[in-house]
């Protein structure tokens, strides 16, 4: 008699989210490196799809307490904005 394992919705809803994370990364380097305007498109219409399901994902998990989030501190929101706008700059 074969043993069925039993998964918790806790992790399956995790393993649900670490999926559309693999798939979201695939179609970024399939867009990347896409010579083809079509094929580009019907990837990054494909991708934003599968972000909007990782956040639907995200956004359960995170309300039942199964993953939470640290939130920033302002000063060092700050600091990221800063250093962005910098590299920004310093691209120009």
């Amino acid at each position: 008699m074969a043993h069925q394992a039993s998964f918790t919705e806790k992790e399956l809803m995790n393993d649900l989210l670490m999926s559309e994370k693999q798939v979201a990364s695939a179609y970024t380097t399939g867009i990347t490196e896409s010579s083809c305007t079509n094929l580009r498109n019907l990837l990054m219409d494909c991708e934003h799809n599968v972000l909007c399901n990782q956040e639907s994902v995200f956004q359960a998990m995170n309300q039942r307490g199964w993953y939470t989030v640290k939130k920033a501190a302002s000063q060092d929101v700050q600091s990221a904005k800063g250093k962005f706008n910098q590299m920004q700059h310093e691209l120009r």
